[in-house]
């Protein structure tokens, strides 16, 4: 593997210890490890359309909510694909998965990742999107 194949795969694998660490945060209900994860200037946008701009108004709900969640069941998070938009952005599409005693639900998340300049990728938009079935 040449060298620009090793970094690429290595920032592919960054991008799938972002999102299981969503993941591990949701399933902990932990709000830290889930706000390490943004930019200052994320923009994230919940399942049911509530516009967030900013670590603090990421904060703000993610503290609200997070805690207080009331589901009992598993969740799992998983890169379905990635897209480097430069070599220091990527799109990232999710699959969710929320499954519970009486049925599960799914979402499709999109998130923009952007490799930081200490290396790390972090999120820089997020639209976690409900996947409604008929």
């Amino acid at each position: 593997m040449d060298t620009e194949s090793a970094a690429h795969a290595a920032d592919i694998e960054a991008m799938h210890q972002v999102v299981a660490t969503v993941e591990r945060s949701q399933r902990r209900k932990d709000p830290d490890a889930f706000l390490s994860l943004f930019r200052p200037d994320a923009i994230w946008t919940t399942a049911h359309g509530k516009v967030l701009i900013g670590l603090d108004a990421i904060s703000a709900f993610t503290r609200e909510v997070l805690p207080a969640s009331q589901w009992d069941g598993e969740v799992t998070y998983e890169v379905a694909h990635v897209v480097f938009i430069r070599p220091d952005v990527a799109a990232v599409k999710v699959r969710q998965r929320y499954v519970f005693p009486d049925g599960e639900s799914e979402g499709a998340p999109l998130y923009v990742m952007s490799r930081e300049p200490d290396g790390r990728w972090l999120l820089s938009a997020g639209q976690n999107t409900e996947v409604l079935t008929a």
